[in-house]
């Protein structure tokens, strides 16, 4: 017993430990690194061949992208003693639904853009978990928008990669290549929780973007693409214990909308938007309504609408306008006239006495009447084809023509007048960038979340957006700091 006493004695007897400078610290190893680089720069070093070149310049980078993370941990570290910073840290934690109570400051490793920092913050926990991991927060990383011990920058280039690279593996690859080692499992969690805090943004209320096309001609188009989505199945696992699953194809449905100039092109000073989901039609049309009252619709100039002859489409048209109280002489709708003369090809191959260039004539004139706007001729001439007893494939070609004719869709000559365009090619080409040369090939399937996520992410990036995608994404964690 008294051997214990005594190292109880002995433990209360010496002197407190000094609590950690980390700022000092920080600003000592700045000084030794500001001495490395001046010591190369004082180095008499002569560059003869290509392996010089790139070993020197490999040996400035490292040391400099040493010196700008220390500047941040610098920057981070000073900030933790700001008053205001440390009453909104404390306001947050009061946030948090129970009581928690600062234990003090930790040493917390953050990834940025600079590579690795390491600064000690103010631990947020309830008493009972003061030591158990997970259980506590960081309220200034929160503030400061961290999550997941990563930066905004960082976070944010991981996901550019994400949308930009063909693979996770790839992403992967090119991080461990610049020095950032990340895990796939790393990668994917940092990529999707950054998109979803995006998509968050747009829940909540306006995004803030500042655009407006008031006066312009705006073009309006939406479009589906196919992917494979992964559900697992039910019942027993494989003999590896792996969920068995099928991959049916899904739909999922882009939407583009871009400005046009005074002779139909396309206006490169206004950022086209893309968008799109797996949510069907009416989570397609609810996003796009979204953007238009973001944009400010109503005050455009001229409105057209073109898209493919789909039911889903046309058949929520109307609504979304009369919504969005557009003016009847403001917009213009219009059935894509390429897809139209595909419907012209379909016809003339149901006639199978015609020869070739019987087909190619026939498709030749009706395609020169669409133009000039005789559309009605088109109908005539089809109705002709068809006769008294017309198969149910040409029944379908002719309720097509006439459903979309009789609603107005088919005025390719006033529509081409007015300098605007006839066909959807826009929308077709950001199927192609967005969905086909992503998320779709050989032997690739998706979860449904994770396909969102990576729509999300692309589409912002090939509309050249992606620094409002980041603004979106901060504005979430700005109201949860709020």
């Amino acid at each position: 017993m008294a051997k214990h006493g005594s190292s109880r004695r002995r433990r209360a007897q010496e002197a407190p430990q000094q609590p950690r400078d980390r700022l000092a610290e920080i600003q000592a190893e700045i000084r030794d690194v500001q001495q490395q680089i001046e010591a190369q720069r004082r180095e008499a070093c002569v560059i003869r061949t290509p392996e010089d070149l790139r070993a020197r310049e490999c040996s400035i980078a490292a040391l400099t992208n040493k010196l700008a993370g220390l500047l941040l941990a610098e920057a981070m570290q000073a900030s933790t003693d700001d008053p205001g910073n440390r009453s909104k840290a404390r306001s947050l934690s009061q946030g948090a639904g129970h009581t928690i109570k600062d234990q003090g400051r930790r040493d917390v490793t953050l990834r940025t853009t600079c590579g690795q920092v390491e600064i000690r913050l103010a631990y947020f926990s309830r008493n009972c978990d003061r030591d158990k991991a997970g259980k506590g927060m960081y309220p200034l990383l929160v503030l400061w928008g961290v999550h997941d011990r990563c930066t905004a920058g960082i976070v944010s280039e991981i996901s550019k990669l994400v949308a930009i690279l063909g693979s996770l593996e790839e992403v992967e690859q090119v991080l461990f290549d610049r020095g950032q080692p990340l895990d796939i499992k790393t990668i994917r969690a940092l990529a999707y929780r950054f998109a979803t805090r995006a998509r968050a943004a747009q829940r909540v209320g306006s995004l803030n973007w500042g655009e407006t096309v008031a006066g312009r001609r705006v073009v309006l188009s939406t479009d589906g693409g196919r992917i494979r989505i992964r559900t697992n199945k039910r019942g027993p696992k494989t003999a590896k214990g792996r969920n068995r699953y099928r991959t049916d194809w899904r739909e999922p449905k882009l939407l583009i909308i871009y400005v046009v100039d005074e002779v139909g092109h396309m206006n490169r000073d206004f950022l086209a938007v893309i968008d799109g989901t797996l949510g069907g039609p009416d989570a397609i049309f609810k996003l796009m309504e979204f953007y238009l009252r973001e944009l400010n619709i109503a005050t455009a100039d001229k409105i057209l609408f073109v898209a493919d002859g789909a039911r889903w489409i046309w058949n929520r048209v109307r609504a979304l306008l009369q919504r969005l109280e557009i003016k009847p002489e403001q917009t213009n709708e219009l059935v894509d006239f390429y897809h139209a003369v595909e419907h012209l090809g379909k016809i003339a191959a149901l006639q199978h006495r015609w020869t070739g260039a019987d087909r190619q004539a026939w498709i030749g004139r009706q395609r020169r009447r669409l133009l000039k706007g005789r559309v009605e001729e088109v109908q005539a001439a089809i109705k002709v084809l068809c006769g008294s007893r017309p198969s149910k494939a040409l029944k379908r070609e002719r309720e097509y023509f006439n459903r979309n004719a009789g609603k107005g869709r088919m005025d390719y000559a006033r529509v081409a007048a007015l300098k605007l365009p006839i066909g959807s090619g826009a929308i077709e080409s950001a199927i192609r960038r967005v969905v086909n040369l992503r998320l779709k090939g050989p032997s690739i399937y998706w979860h449904k979340n994770s396909a969102e996520a990576v729509l999300l992410l692309r589409s912002y990036y090939k509309a050249g957006r992606w620094n409002h995608l980041e603004r979106q994404a901060l504005t979430t964690t700005t109201g949860i700091a709020a």
